[in-house]
């Protein structure tokens, strides 16, 4: 969420050609506005815009993260609309002039989530010149016995001030804008407004490190940042099975619809050499906002499925889920039933391909998506087979609380702090199921949750559980859907897995399954919920694990697959 807010932000320059000159007067000109994201998260925006031929073109700047005449492609104004469309983040601004406030009153949407942002006229201030922090700063976080988080941190001082960004390389975010950089004497201090986290420190004598603290969450941690020497490179991030270009196989950019949901879903098809019929698996992704290759802390585990599959012969799809990345459609009000009926278009799809058999056409479901194929194969009869990686067996309220006690179980919490913790997460769920009417729920869980963290945090996780998809995910038992699945069934979940735990689900998947006599059960030992090879499991360890996949859970699935394609 990091990584791609700030991409929003940092992409804004319009150069653009006007529908129509209805409201040019009113679009010329300095325009300032406030996007507020939460209460912990907003962003002062300042848009410049020049008359050039006959249209306009414009830039946008955001000093609060530190980002200024960065680039954007479409914009039109016509009949008192403004709107424009930011290819890097996939963002998109709309809204309408108000004659009565002088502003442009709109929203900007990303990954199906939008907030208001207006626009009235006015310049911000500048930002101020810091002196002695300009270059590159190196540092690492502890997050545990044998874990860190490496940083990078870069001053520049130029015609807008002294800038600065920061690259969390384990998490692969780059380039988050810092705000509110400040040095008196050897006092140094900056915020990072997108991740709610700030650093204060102390400039040693020969200006060459800074030690103090970073605060995020409630939490102090020691960080000592020091200044990277001249011709020395930054750290990167290791990702080894990540496939390098060119591939032995064929790539193509496809798109098909989910008609009833109006979404338009964006991917890509991988396909062996050679004129087919092939074999093929659609992917579907787990929970959140994910893209066709399911980046996970610098993993791509889809894009790295994909290429094994693809390279034993097996044409593979993966696509953006409805409202992120390249799809449209409505992420936010989408529940696991609606991306189940994404993924039956992707079927329906692949079935119209001369170079796919529609005989052998198969889905592999991650986590969330591990739900969904299920669905998906009592939908549509023609499936050949499923594969469900790290899915649900039991109720997801129940894999929820499971999940935290296990999550704070390996982080060494005292039982009796668990036990409370736990007692707060059923009373959330139980409030988010009895209270059908979003606002009642969040009168009750901002009740519930009081004096349990900042306001800010307080405020996040209600948005996140206060929603149509976690109350469809609460309410859902996966047992009857699996009890009707005809064909053959792989049901894969590591052993570490601290997110959807084998020893919760998978005795539950076996009894669901027990009546067909083509599925497999398989608990992987030392594999965590990404299917990495884990020491504990911790989501922490996710970024830190070079692995993106075990090699034996893609050998696994990959022989499986290849004998239900030799069914007849």
């Amino acid at each position: 969420m990091t990584k791609t807010f700030a991409a929003a932000i940092l992409g804004m320059v319009l150069a653009v050609v006007l529908g129509g000159t209805a409201m040019a007067e009113d679009a010329a000109g300095d325009w300032i506005g406030l996007l507020d994201v939460s209460p912990a998260v907003k962003f002062h925006v300042a848009l410049h815009v020049t008359a050039a031929g006959s249209g306009y073109a414009a830039t946008i700047d955001s000093p609060d993260i530190s980002h200024y005449d960065a680039p954007v492609t479409d914009l039109v104004v016509a009949d008192g609309a403004l709107s424009f469309f930011v290819p890097s983040s996939k963002g998109n601004y709309a809204g309408r002039f108000n004659a009565a406030t002088g502003a442009w009153e709109g929203t900007w949407t990303i990954n199906g989530r939008s907030w208001p942002l207006n626009f009235t006229h006015g310049v911000l201030p500048p930002r101020p010149t810091v002196t002695g922090l300009d270059g590159d700063w190196d540092g690492a976080l502890q997050l545990g016995v044998g874990m860190k988080l490496r940083l990078a941190i870069h001053f520049k001082t130029g015609p807008h001030g002294t800038l600065g960004t920061m690259d969390s390389i384990d998490q692969n975010a780059m380039d988050v804008g810092l705000a509110r950089i400040d040095r008196t004497e050897s006092r140094v201090t900056f915020t990072i407004i997108l991740v709610g986290a700030s650093f204060q420190g102390t400039l040693d004598a020969s200006g060459q490190s800074i030690s103090g603290q970073w605060h995020q969450g409630g939490q102090d941690m020691p960080l000592v940042l020091t200044r990277r020497a001249e011709g020395q490179t930054q750290a990167v991030l290791k990702r080894p099975q990540t496939p390098v270009k060119p591939y032995p196989y064929r790539e193509e950019d496809v798109g098909f619809d989910n008609a009833a949901a109006h979404a338009r879903l964006a991917g890509t098809l991988t396909l062996p050499q050679g004129r087919g019929p092939f074999p093929a698996v659609i992917l579907v992704a787990g929970s959140g906002p994910n893209t066709r290759d399911e980046p996970i802390m610098g993993h791509q585990l889809f894009l790295v499925i994909a290429d094994h599959l693809t390279r034993h012969g097996i044409a593979v799809l993966r696509f953006d889920k409805r409202g992120t990345g390249a799809s449209t459609g409505d992420y936010k009000a989408a529940t696991t039933t609606d991306f189940a009926d994404d993924a039956l278009a992707a079927v329906a799809y692949l079935k119209t391909r001369k170079d796919i058999d529609p005989r052998h056409i198969g889905l592999i479901g991650h986590s969330e998506g591990g739900m969904i194929v299920p669905m998906v194969a009592v939908g549509d009869p023609s499936v050949a087979y499923i594969v469900m990686m790290a899915g649900p067996g039991v109720n997801g309220a129940d894999v929820w609380i499971e999940q935290l006690r296990l999550i704070l179980k390996a982080a060494n919490v005292p039982d009796d702090t668990i036990a409370k913790a736990l007692t707060v997460r059923r009373a959330m769920v139980d409030i988010v199921l009895a209270q059908k009417d979003p606002a009642a729920a969040a009168v009750k869980l901002r009740a519930l949750l009081a004096g349990s963290g900042t306001p800010a945090q307080v405020d996040a996780l209600i948005a996140t559980v206060n929603t149509a998809w976690f109350r469809d995910f609460f309410a859902y038992d996966p047992q009857p859907m699996l009890r009707k699945v005809m064909c053959p069934v792989l049901a894969l979940d590591g052993s570490k897995d601290l997110q959807v735990s084998a020893e919760q689900n998978l005795p539950a998947i076996r009894t669901a399954l027990a009546d067909n006599p083509n599925a497999q059960i398989i608990e992987m030992p030392n594999l965590n919920h990404l299917f990495q090879t884990a020491t504990t499991g911790g989501i922490a360890e996710y970024a830190q694990i070079e692995e993106t996949i075990a090699p034996v859970a893609l050998d696994t699935m990959t022989d499986w697959i290849a004998k239900q394609n030799a069914r007849p």
